[in-house]
Parts: C-alpha cells; sequence; structure tokens
C-alpha cells in the first residue's frame, strides 16, 4: 500500500504558502493514489527538540552506554528514520526564515543524521534513497539570478548537503516573492509572484499524473 510522509514546518499557520502548496500536493498524490495512507508531521506547531549536551552525542556513543537523556533522543531519531523508510514519498514544506531553513527543519535533519538508522557507518552509504523526496520551497523575495539578493538564500542550497549522507535526494518545486500581496512596497511584483505560483501549482499538479494527462 503506498504511504506518504507529509511535513510542514511554517509557523504562519492558514497565512502559509507552504502550507497551502503541501497541502495541494498531498491532495494531488491521493487522487492519484486512493488505496494509500499518510503520516503527518507538524515541526512549526511541534517542533523537535535540538541536539543538546544532555543527550545529542546519542549518535556517536554505544547503545549500551547510553545515558537515559541519549537513550531518549536516540529513540526519537529511530521513530523519525521509521516515518521516513514507511514512506514512498516524502513531503515537505520548507518556508526561508531569515535566509535560511526554519530551526525545526535544520532539528529534524539532525536527528535524521544517524548511523545504523539512515547510513552504513562502514560504507557510508546512504539508507533512506529509495523513495521521492518533494521539497515545496516558498521565499516572500526574489532570490534569482540579475537580483540584489541572489545567492542569500540559504535553504535550498544547504538541504541536499545536509541529508548527503542519507542517501535522499530532494527535488524542489519553488515559489518566490510571496510576500508581494501582503507588503504594499512590494505591490509591483505582484504579477511576478502569481506567475511564479501558478508554475509551482502546476507542477505539483502533474507530480503524480499520467503522462499523457500532464498538462
Amino acid at each position: 500500500m503506498p504511504h506518504l510522509l507529509h511535513i510542514d514546518s511554517s509557523i504562519q499557520g492558514e497565512q502559509s504558502v507552504s502550507r497551502r502548496l503541501t497541502a495541494r500536493a498531498a491532495a494531488t498524490w491521493r487522487a492519484a493514489h486512493p488505496d494509500g495512507t499518510v503520516t503527518y508531521r507538524d515541526l512549526g506547531a511541534e517542533p523537535l527538540p535540538h541536539l543538546d549536551a544532555a543527550g545529542g552525542l546519542a549518535r556517536m556513543v554505544p547503545a549500551e552506554q547510553h545515558t537515559p537523556a541519549q537513550r531518549e533522543s536516540w529513540e526519537l531519531s529511530e521513530r523519525l528514520v521509521h516515518e521516513i523508510k514507511q514512506a514512498d514519498v516524502v513531503l515537505l514544506g520548507l518556508p526561508l526564515y531569515n535566509y535560511s531553513a526554519p530551526s525545526s527543519v535544520k532539528s529534524w535533519v539532525d536527528h535524521l543524521i544517524a548511523p545504523g538508522l539512515a547510513y552504513d557507518p562502514e560504507t557510508r552509504a546512504g539508507l533512506l534513497g529509495d523513495r521521492e523526496f518533494i521539497v515545496l520551497a516558498t521565499r516572500g523575495g526574489g532570490y534569482g539570478e540579475g537580483t540584489p539578493r541572489n545567492g542569500w538564500d540559504h535553504a535550498e542550497p544547504w538541504l541536499p548537503h545536509g541529508l548527503s549522507t542519507t542517501g535522499l535526494q530532494p527535488r524542489f518545486i519553488a515559489t518566490e516573492l510571496t510576500l508581494a500581496p501582503v507588503v504594499p512596497a512590494m505591490a509591483e511584483l505582484i504579477p511576478l509572484h502569481e506567475a511564479s505560483l501558478a508554475a509551482a501549482e502546476k507542477e505539483i499538479d502533474n507530480l503524480w499524473a499520467p503522462a499523457d494527462a500532464q498538462r
């Protein structure tokens, strides 16, 4: 039975563009897989604990030597990796916060980098790569070639590197200028935002459509 892992990370609630896009993608996936099941994780509403001095070293200490805090941290990594291993498709909403990924996404990645769970400690081979990983990235401004802040987006370039050990390879679908409709000084950029959003929505709608039905 096909299975989807749907992850949101925005703290914007109903105002979030990334949440709207992941909801659209999840609905598209369900339509293509009516017998499928979904696991949902909300990193924005229920963030994972960051690695700390008490438990964070669990990934560097043999399990039989774990302190109670390390055991708890390791067991969380086991649950998060299991969620991915159960999924045929992982769907992640990735808004840009202060030119980088939300800290909740960084914490999720940190918990995944666990030897024996996400990668083979001897061969360094990733153990999570045999699945589709769709990342819906949203950016309040414009960061493309020729813009004043070209190169300031440190979320999309970082994620493939952060997860490289695991074998997960993200496919990005991005939309920009999401602040244009709500920031008066950006009003003239609304048409560019609408075009970017429409292109992202079209790509989402075609993700799991038969080749002869794509538009």
